[in-house]
């Protein structure tokens, strides 16, 4: 008999991380999964926990990061990943990005493991070129109230690609643009379930700014399958993976109405320090070199998720806050 090939997951109760457990348990892999549940919840992948090939690990990758026997690959998915969040625990959200990388580059190097981080479309900021390619080193404000979130992500990928050609770890850097799907917190907030939630509770839609900036937002299985085709490939420098369908936030929040079936007005509010104006994903590299594109449009996509919000509790729906970050920020 084979050996399972074997899998390291940090985030692994995330959003992306969850549904990354699924596929990978799909694959036939043995799966670790890693999440100090800082904002991850057990939730999201409780229906692993009977199998065999599962394991789940409750650590801070920022601390020193164990995993006994082989390891095949390892996928770098913790962080706080939400401006509500990475605004209450910027050192936290440093910290992930920079001490746990570097823990889990010594162990890929250790293990002669290929790892794959998750980058973001943050690190091109508020860009002064749409859509945004590979090569677009971006306009980032290092000090400003996201700055902890964009430069962890660039120091993740310096330090991923200094691990590459010095040590000749195998290496790969996704950057990941916009993306939603069942597993979203509703309460994080980014745009899409916070318009749902506000729908759903009957309150009008919050624009920040005049609504003319825009997203281009990628269904959860279509970023998974190109994650999962990047890891498998042999290309080392970063790779963008979101939808190119750019939409207007204020156009977006008349789909949201529009699916709900709900008739909340549109109110608009100051547009918060460094928000980036456009974010579309120029994804020439990802069609060529891994012969990826996404498959769910927009109105497919966003009837599964909202059928997936409306399975929540009305407890679930009018929580405000995610955590207390009290005990993380002593």
């Amino acid at each position: 008999m084979s050996v399972k090939k074997r899998v390291l997951i940090t985030g692994a109760a995330g959003f992306l991380g969850s549904h990354l457990c699924d596929r990978f348990i799909k694959e036939g892999y043995y799966v670790i999964a890693m999440d100090n549940l800082i904002t991850g919840d057990l939730a999201n992948i409780e229906h692993l926990f009977p199998l065999e090939d599962f394991e789940f690990h409750h650590h801070d990758v920022s601390k020193f990061v164990h995993v006994a026997g082989e390891l095949d690959y390892i996928l770098h998915f913790a962080s706080p990943a939400s401006p509500i969040d990475y605004l209450k625990i910027p050192i936290q959200t440093l910290k992930v990005g920079s001490l746990g990388i570097h823990n889990l580059l010594g162990l890929a190097r250790v293990k002669n493991a290929r790892l794959i981080i998750a980058s973001t479309s943050e690190v091109y900021g508020d860009p002064a070129v749409n859509p945004q390619p590979e090569e677009y080193w971006g306009n980032v404000n290092p000090v400003g109230p996201r700055g902890v979130y964009d430069e962890a992500k660039r120091f993740q990928e310096a330090i991923t690609m200094a691990y590459h050609t010095f040590h000749g770890v195998e290496t790969r850097i996704v950057r990941i643009f916009n993306t939603y799907g069942p597993r979203m917190r509703l309460n994080d907030g980014r745009v899409l379930p916070a318009f749902v939630g506000q729908a759903l509770r009957g309150e009008d839609l919050t624009v920040f700014g005049d609504g003319t900036q825009t997203r281009s937002f990628c269904y959860v299985d279509d970023l998974v399958e190109g994650i999962y085709r990047l890891l498998m490939s042999d290309y080392a420098q970063p790779v963008n993976i979101g939808n190119p369908d750019e939409i207007t936030i204020g156009q977006f929040a008349e789909e949201i109405i529009k699916l709900t079936g709900t008739n909340q007005k549109v109110i608009y509010k100051p547009l918060p320090q460094d928000d980036p104006r456009q974010r579309q994903p120029d994804i020439t590299k990802a069609r060529a070199l891994l012969n990826w594109e996404p498959k769910v449009n927009r109105a497919e996509g966003l009837k599964i998720t909202y059928e997936y919000f409306k399975t929540l509790t009305q407890e679930q729906l009018d929580k405000i806050d995610h955590k207390d970050f009290t005990n993380y920020n002593k």
